[in-house]
C-alpha cells in the first residue's frame, strides 16, 4: 500500500513538473513602435532597458520596430511595452497617453492612429 502511494506521489511530481511552461532566458520579439527620429531611438531603447529582464533593445527608425531580447523568467513582453507607452510613444496594442505624448520633442510627435 505504502509503495503504491509513493508511486502515485512521484508519478503526479513528475507530470506536475512537466506541464510547466518553460520561460525562455533568451527571448527574441519584435514590436512595432511609432517614433521619428534619433531622439525617440535613445528614448524607447531607455525605456526598455529600464525594465528589469531585458538584455538586447534596437529600435530601428526605418521600420518602427524594437527588436528585444528578454529573459522571460525576470520580464514581459508587457511589461516592456508599458515602460515605452510612459515615455509617449505608442505601440501596436498599447497607446501613450495625451498627458506622455504632449511631453515628447516637437520633432518626436509622430502621427497618431
Amino acid at each position: 500500500m505504502k509503495n503504491s502511494i509513493l508511486v502515485m506521489m512521484l508519478l503526479f511530481v513528475a507530470l506536475s513538473s512537466q506541464a510547466q511552461e518553460q520561460k525562455n532566458k533568451n527571448a527574441k520579439h519584435n514590436i512595432e513602435v511609432n517614433g521619428n527620429c534619433d531622439m525617440c531611438k535613445k528614448r524607447i531603447e531607455k525605456a526598455a532597458f529600464s525594465v528589469k529582464g531585458v538584455k538586447s533593445a534596437d529600435w530601428h527608425i526605418d521600420d518602427h520596430i524594437l527588436y528585444l531580447i528578454i529573459n522571460e523568467e525576470k520580464c514581459s513582453v508587457t511589461e516592456v511595452k508599458q515602460a515605452i507607452i510612459k515615455v509617449g510613444h505608442d505601440t501596436e496594442d498599447l497607446k501613450a497617453t495625451n498627458e506622455d505624448y504632449d511631453k515628447l520633442h516637437g520633432c518626436c510627435r509622430y502621427e497618431r492612429k
